[in-house]
């Protein structure tokens, strides 16, 4: 077990080398230190002598990825290439344009995203387990019919919908809850319920009518038939045999709605309002900050990464003999 997680981190290691080097050259060699100056400053004729000072402050006046005035390991080690891959595997992300330390800012926000987020994936996953088991019990009956049209219909409507629905109903008409902003404490769960009820039910229509088409395909087993014909009543079947062996696909869609909920809080959390890392990756866009955006692009790519490795953990876990692969 212990040479398998070895093994499965060390890809992770090499897939986060291949994400950083791509980073890096979308954003020092599709746009040089010269071009990022001149946007960051605002001005296309700025002079030389500020695009030099910007360049310096920042350790952007040093070669790209080979130095040919060093000498020894200088030639490599003394490039703007190593210098930002030193500092992006310390989490050391700078400064953004206004002064504040982004690392400072991810650790201060992480609390506000991970409230929606935790909730989200914690009902979404169990909720879409649940009731892709209750339609498969029930399939071929008129109630499976209703779930399945409500499932695509969930799945039809753009999660934008939910959330300006709910913000007129239940902020403005009903008053029960906050439109936007943050809070704290114990007043963060009448900021976040908003946004966790919206994003649960823009992700609950793909997620069920997956896991419904995996369950019935499982029901069409031999093992299947064999456990009916030695008696066992349908939802025996289900809970024992059919969810036990659904758990590898099932594992897979609720790893990837990891790092998706990421994503889904950008839009989320600038119509709420909500100080976490999806409005701060919009902040960085609106304001041309390459240092948050190029912050955010490794953060998202490391959450992806632990998503894909904790994956490959349950897998394990499941099925053993993944172990031996």
């Amino acid at each position: 077990m212990l040479a398998y997680i070895v093994r499965r981190a060390l890809y992770a290691v090499l897939v986060l080398i291949g994400v950083n080097l791509l980073t890096f050259v979308l954003f020092f060699s599709v746009n040089s230190p010269d071009e990022m100056a001149r946007l960051t400053l605002g001005e296309r004729r700025v002079s030389s002598e500020a695009v030099a000072l910007w360049k310096a402050e920042r350790g952007f006046d040093k070669p790209t990825y080979f130095n040919p005035g060093a000498t020894g390991l200088g030639k490599f080690t003394e490039t703007i290439f190593f210098d930002t891959s030193a500092d992006s595997a310390r989490f050391r992300f700078g400064y953004a344009n206004d002064g504040r330390e982004i690392r400072r800012q991810i650790v201060e926000r992480l609390p506000a995203s991970l409230a929606i987020a935790t909730p989200v994936f914690l009902v979404t996953v169990g909720v879409s387990i649940l009731f892709a088991l209750l339609l498969a019990f029930l399939r071929g009956t008129r109630l499976d019919s209703v779930g399945v049209v409500t499932l695509v219909a969930l799945m039809s409507i753009s999660s934008l919908f939910f959330i300006i629905i709910g913000q007129y109903v239940f902020s403005k008409m009903l008053r029960l809850m906050p439109s936007s902003g943050f809070a704290p404490g114990a007043e963060m769960f009448a900021f976040v319920l908003l946004p966790v009820v919206c994003m649960i039910l823009a992700r609950l229509g793909p997620d069920s009518r997956l896991y419904r088409s995996i369950y019935l395909e499982e029901l069409g087993k031999d093992y299947v038939r064999t456990a009916r014909a030695k008696g066992l009543s349908e939802g025996k079947v289900l809970l024992r045999h059919v969810l036990r062996n659904s758990l590898i696909p099932i594992i897979t869609a609720s790893g990837l709605l990891l790092p998706a909920l990421f994503v889904g809080s950008i839009v989320t959390e600038s119509f709420f309002s909500i100080p976490g890392l999806g409005s701060f990756t919009i902040e960085g866009i609106n304001t041309q900050d390459f240092n948050i955006v190029r912050a955010m692009v490794f953060f998202g790519s490391l959450l992806y990464v632990a998503a894909f490795l904790i994956t490959d953990i349950a897998y394990s876990w499941a099925d053993p003999r993944i172990r031996l692969h």
